[in-house]
């Protein structure tokens, strides 16, 4: 039997050493493959790959939507956690003096899709999520009546 998919995801950095600093050091991602110009990280058994761009190449991931009335990033990637996982995750990147977009806090409290969630930003400013779901079977549940 062949192992699940995984995922793979390609993102901009201006700056590779900040980037395997941010990557491998504050979050702990294994490193995989390299050269000049871009590294292969391991999030959580998935596939990113940071690649190495100029600094006025950044300008897109800012843009943002409403979101359980927080500014979300529109551009962003991240893991899904298990529950308990959620506040070791804070507290590494508190720890690490990581600076929250969006602090943790409980997204749709008492709806579906109830879910801890916060947001950072690495050393070339792409947007991270970590999030975990106090009932991981309503992952992809589509009660849209659950959100305004």
């Amino acid at each position: 039997m062949s192992a699940a998919p995984r995922f793979h995801l390609a993102f901009p950095v201006d700056d590779l050493e900040a980037a395997r600093g941010f990557y491998a050091g504050v979050l702990g991602c294994g490193v995989g493959r390299e050269a000049h110009d871009w590294i292969d990280f391991d999030l959580g058994g998935h596939q990113i790959v940071a690649h190495k761009v100029s600094a006025d190449s950044f300008a897109q991931l800012r843009a943002s939507n409403p979101v359980d009335g927080k500014q979300v990033p529109a551009f962003h990637f991240g893991l899904v956690l298990d529950w308990d996982a959620f506040e070791p995750m804070a507290e590494r990147l508190r720890q690490a003096g990581v600076a929250f977009v969006i602090e943790p806090y409980l997204r749709f409290e008492g709806r579906v899709g109830e879910q801890a969630t916060m947001f950072v930003r690495d050393p070339s400013g792409n947007c991270l999520e970590f999030k975990a779901f106090r009932d991981i079977s309503k992952l992809f549940s589509r009660d849209l009546d659950a959100y305004p």
